[in-house]
């Protein structure tokens, strides 16, 4: 698939992994008029709130809200009414949370839009990308392989009316098979060849992501601890198209 640049810079996601919303501005200065996705995640959020995530959107940023809600469904429906009220473009639950919790999620959204407004993509988290297969079966639990779980969590999120899913780029293909080409999948995990792998178990590079059908792959220590993040975040749209 040929990409334009702005489509490639369109499935980027920067992860703004901050403890404070000045130190984000310093990449978001740099990195002003290449329009990819920001993702907020909860080190961020809590620390700079609702505001920074309302003036992202006003500068006309698409925003990714990583904050992982698992709790009972009436407390998720709750948390989804209040940030779709943000205006953020996606956000995301654990889907180990069930079924009946990822509903709530929808609901919650759906009663939450404006006039004219469009619901969020709501995607849900299957296992983390630092969980290997030792990790899942001796400390979570859950037997089998990280594949098959990955997969049985990707197919009750579609059950349950979600958008997608945030999974490892080397679960794209068997959760597009098992859940169809539309059904998005949101992959962390991505590393460029030149980047180190840091706490990272299950990684592929842009390209290759981009070949396995990823829709957005979410990107950060790579252009936000480089040495000029805006040559970085360049070299991956490069990557791409």
């Amino acid at each position: 698939m040929s990409l334009t640049r702005e489509q490639a810079a369109g499935k980027v996601m920067v992860a703004l992994d901050y403890a404070d919303a000045a130190s984000a501005e310093r990449l978001l200065s740099e990195l002003e008029g290449i329009p990819c996705y920001m993702k907020v995640g909860m080190q961020l959020f809590y620390a700079a709130g609702t505001t920074f995530v309302e003036d992202l959107k006003k500068r006309g940023y698409r925003v990714f809200l990583d904050v992982k809600m698992h709790d009972i469904p009436n407390t998720v429906k709750g948390g989804s009414n209040s940030v779709t009220k943000l205006g953020v473009d996606m956000f995301n639950v654990h889907a180990a949370g069930g079924a009946a919790m990822m509903e709530a999620a929808v609901e919650g959204a759906e009663a939450a839009l404006a006039s004219g407004q469009e619901r969020p993509a709501i995607i849900a988290v299957t296992q983390l990308t630092s969980t290997s297969v030792k990790v899942l079966n001796e400390e979570i639990g859950i037997a089998g392989s990280v594949e098959q779980a990955v997969v049985r969590y990707a197919e009750l999120a579609k059950q349950a009316g979600l958008n997608g899913v945030v999974a490892s780029p080397l679960e794209v293909e068997v959760i597009k098979a098992a859940c169809g080409t539309s059904f998005q999948t949101v992959t962390p995990g991505i590393r460029p060849t030149w980047a180190a792998t840091n706490d990272q178990s299950r990684i592929m590079t842009p390209r290759e992501a981009l070949a396995q059908g990823t829709d957005y792959m979410v990107i950060g220590r790579p252009i936000t601890a480089a040495a000029n993040p805006r040559e970085a975040l360049e070299s991956i749209i490069e990557e791409l198209i």
